[in-house]
């Protein structure tokens, strides 16, 4: 089943240093798993998906990023960015606004190693995604968040809202994931900002939406991550 159209733009300008001494030399969205680049394992189920445009922003080791996408997608509707600064998450995105076609942006983390059915997932995201909703995000819970070695979750769902973790409530993490409408980020001034920010106050104004994943995620963060999701291609 195709998805109604979306923008996507998948996040590939951090320096990997957890991944460090592989990310010496590559960026991270170019760190393969099981012999695939996490960047052609996103993009790849991008694809399927009802898009017209996909961004990638890039910073650490761009060119490199460029000349693989130069040699793997050339007929494919892929746009480049390159942040001469680190502009963070929130930034990153705000930095490409002019490139959308749609106001409704799919956003995924490239340090995720995508399987099918995290997609079904994200599609079922798309499909029921309100645009008076804001922002929602994919969220996981503990025993489906692989690679995530945090003591506490990132959030909690209260009441069908996302709220920051409390002790001693179902705790949730961020899959990587999320759908947020581009006319939020117009009202920010500064160039370089987070993500987490931008949560924050939705939470304040109770705007922030979620949807629990039915399929394990694994996350690329750090070595130990590598090695999960290496186990999971073998």
């Amino acid at each position: 089943m195709r998805t109604k159209k979306i923008s996507v733009m998948v996040l590939a300008a951090g320096y990997g240093k957890r991944l460090k001494p592989i990310t010496e030399k590559i960026p991270k969205p170019l760190v393969k798993v099981a012999g695939i680049t996490l960047l052609q394992n996103t993009l790849d189920q991008v694809l399927s998906l009802n898009c017209k445009e996909i961004i990638i922003n890039t910073h650490y080791q761009h060119k490199m990023i460029y000349d693989f996408i130069k040699s793997n997608y050339t007929r494919k509707n892929i746009i480049i960015t390159y942040e001469k600064e680190l502009l963070d998450t929130g930034g990153g995105v705000k930095n490409a606004l002019p490139l959308f076609q749609n106001n409704n942006v799919l956003i995924l983390n490239s340090d995720i190693f995508w399987k099918p059915e995290n997609f079904q997932d994200i599609k079922n995201l798309i499909i029921n995604f309100k645009s008076e909703q804001k922002c929602k995000l994919l969220l996981a819970t503990k025993d489906q968040a692989h690679g995530i070695y945090n003591d506490k979750g990132d959030f909690i769902i209260q009441e069908g809202l996302i709220k920051r973790y409390k002790k001693n409530r179902k705790e949730y993490f961020y899959s990587g994931a999320q759908i947020i409408s581009l006319e939020i980020l117009k009202d920010y001034k500064k160039k370089k900002f987070s993500f987490n920010m931008v949560w924050d106050q939705l939470i304040d104004k109770q705007l922030l939406f979620g949807a629990v994943m039915t399929s394990d995620c694994y996350h690329v963060g750090n070595k130990e991550g590598l090695k999960e999701a290496e186990n999971l291609m073998t």
